[in-house]
């Protein structure tokens, strides 16, 4: 599995039966629907993205920031149900969205501070309030890692944080990444406050570590982050 999802190819093996074997792994179940994707890009500095399956009454499966364009994981998300909408969190983890776009013919989220108009996305989120896609998903805007980064919370319960946050195992809590900051720690550190009125339980971030917690015990976590954010301006 560490071989098929490595961005770079760069674990050996021993045969091709070896690399054969963590091919129809992915996408990996996570909880209720959401699955790992694996089969990280390069193009998108190794970082994670999901696909989450539902029915199509409920608007049909969602990826969430692109994987690698690659025929395996094609043709499993194609028994899953293909893909009816793909949101992207931000600039830098995009990777194959047009190919997966033109192949499963789905509509594209993003935001214009992040060039989604130039990228030829479907629909554009502009400004900062929160926009709801369908009655189970919320997009977010969350500026600061990069000007027109967004989070993306499914049912209440799942936030796709992309970029903006994740779990620190050393520090055993939630944590932005200062030194990849693009865009303004100030403004990052507004999003997350932001975050605060918001209830989830499962923190999917792009780069970094997934984390589960009860909601109460997680919006404690985002509050330490906030306020060590604020502690540490740049």
């Amino acid at each position: 599995m560490a071989l098929v999802a490595c961005p770079t190819a760069s674990i050996g093996t021993v045969s091709r039966l070896d690399a054969r074997a963590g091919v129809g792994a992915f996408p990996e179940p996570i909880v209720e629907g959401v699955h790992f994707c694996g089969f990280t890009a390069e193009a998108s500095f190794g970082a994670w993205s999901y696909l989450v399956v539902r029915p199509e009454r409920d608007g049909g499966n969602v990826l969430v920031d692109s994987p690698r364009f690659s025929t395996p994981l094609v043709r499993q998300i194609e028994r899953l149900g293909g893909v009816s909408l793909m949101v992207l969190s931000h600039r830098d983890d995009i990777a194959d969205h047009v190919k997966f776009a033109a192949h499963f013919d789905c509509r594209r989220v993003m935001h214009e501070a992040d060039g989604a108009v130039r990228l030829g996305v479907e629909q554009v989120v502009t400004g900062r309030d929160p926009v709801g896609l369908d009655g189970e998903l919320l997009c977010v805007p969350t500026p600061g890692h990069t000007r027109g980064h967004q989070v993306f919370l499914y049912r209440n319960k799942v936030l796709f944080t992309g970029d903006h946050l994740a779990w620190s195992p050393r520090r055993e809590t939630l944590v932005a990444f200062r030194e990849v900051c693009w865009d303004s720690w100030a403004e990052q550190t507004r999003s997350m406050e932001k975050l605060l009125a918001y209830e989830f339980e499962w923190v999917l971030p792009g780069h970094g570590r997934i984390h589960h917690a009860p909601p109460d015990v997680m919006r404690e976590h985002l509050r330490r982050c906030v306020v060590s954010m604020k502690s540490n301006p740049l």
